[in-house]
């Protein structure tokens, strides 16, 4: 027996691959049934096995894809898993791999929720230049969601343990049913007229269904259009609305919500006290300098003022008046001395000096100086001045001195 076309395993695997590839219908294609054997991989995967009366299928989400999912997956869940159906060629197993998974019953609202935000991200109403940003220090806070329930009660606790001073204004919205988008719509206008400071929209968690009315365009447009800014916290952290998008800001939760509203005033007080103490270190330098420059500028008017001048000229005026003193002292020292000198010498010729020494002076009547015997004659009168007084006298002879006719000793 001739055996002919004989095939390896991973041959007949590839073709099979190959087979699966090319059929359109199987790279995009929604599944329903029931969840199995649902694993949770540490590496991010999921894998699970889809089953209904007839047969099952293995399925398994690969962890780049878990943005198509918005809830947590458990055994016994209807679900309508989308994605492509294909073969582990090393196995020779097909699966289903997902890329998005929504429960049973809400896979037309899912349809609806990305046709409304792609229409909706066209028109430009999630662009990023329209988004406000939220204030840092408010006064009032509007809330639009139900009055009761754990998301009021969040908020309110939340923002009252950050900031007491901040006060709340509730509008009692309903957040689920056919009333709910009107409702809600009323609220938003309502708080935007109160002029609130910053306003919160949401609600607690829920199915889709349950948060559909965040998701319809007249409540989408309404956040656009409010000028006041917005913080949608619409469910719990995996939930998505179309206002997270249109919103100013997304919170994961209401009580995230109240967070990034309120400033925390103990930080506010804390700031403040670091800036008390620098603008504190600040003035105390800048007090210093000014000090340093007024007396800078006090000792320069000192020097530019007239009494300083004034004082400066009656110093300079002292000194030139004690230099002329002692220069004046040092010429009549020297006067003094050079007058000493020629008294002395004066002394010397004086007659009276030489009367002192045993000498006198002797005068004719008419007063004239004898100093020769021819100026007399015998029996004239003459007076003789000595060291104490004079003596008058009259000569009874004259008598010449030998070889020195005419002289008189």
């Amino acid at each position: 027996m001739e055996i002919r076309n004989v095939v390896t395993v991973g041959q007949l695997n590839s073709y099979i691959k190959n087979m699966f590839t090319q059929d359109y219908l199987l790279q995009r294609i929604f599944v329903k049934g029931e969840v199995s054997n649902c694993k949770y991989h540490s590496s991010g995967h999921i894998y699970f096995t889809l089953k209904d009366s007839r047969g099952t299928i293995s399925c398994v989400m690969f962890a780049g894809s878990r943005s198509g999912l918005s809830f947590r997956m458990s055994e016994g869940q209807q679900v309508i898993v989308g994605g492509t159906v294909d073969v582990y060629e090393r196995d020779g197993k097909y699966q289903l791999y997902a890329k998005q998974i929504m429960l049973d019953g809400s896979g037309q609202l899912y349809e609806r929720f990305e046709m409304l935000k792609r229409e909706l991200e066209e028109s430009g109403m999630f662009a990023r230049e329209y988004k406000q940003p939220i204030p840092r220090f408010i006064r009032t806070l509007g809330v639009v969601t139900a009055d009761t329930g754990a998301a009021v009660r969040d908020i309110i606790q939340v923002a009252g343990r950050r900031n007491p001073y901040v006060q709340i204004i509730l509008y009692p919205a309903i957040v689920q049913g056919e009333a709910a988008v009107g409702s809600i719509v009323r609220g938003i206008r309502a708080l935007e007229a109160l002029g609130v400071d910053v306003m919160i929209v949401g609600r607690g968690g829920g199915s889709i269904e349950d948060l559909w009315a965040f998701n319809e365009r007249e409540v989408a447009q309404a956040v656009f259009d409010c000028y006041v800014p917005i913080i949608s916290a619409v469910g719990h952290e995996t939930d998505t609305t179309i206002i997270d998008f249109v919103s100013d800001l997304r919170a994961p939760t209401p009580s995230a919500a109240a967070e990034l509203a309120v400033t925390d005033i103990r930080e506010v007080l804390g700031e403040l006290e670091g800036r008390k103490d620098a603008l504190a270190r600040l003035m105390q330098r800048r007090i210093q300098e000014k000090r340093m420059k007024a007396r800078q500028m006090e000792l320069k008017l000192k020097a530019a003022s007239p009494a300083s001048r004034i004082r400066e000229r009656k110093m300079a005026a002292l000194s030139a008046e004690e230099r002329l003193q002692e220069r004046m002292r040092r010429i009549l020292d020297r006067r003094r001395h050079e007058l000493a000198i020629y008294i002395e010498r004066m002394k010397g010729l004086s007659p009276l000096e030489k009367l002192s020494s045993g000498y006198s002076y002797v005068e004719d009547q008419a007063g004239r100086n004898v100093r020769s015997v021819r100026q007399v004659r015998e029996g004239q009168d003459i007076t003789i001045r000595v060291k104490d007084g004079r003596i008058q006298a009259r000569t009874t002879g004259i008598l010449p001195l030998p070889g020195r006719p005419g002289e008189l000793c």
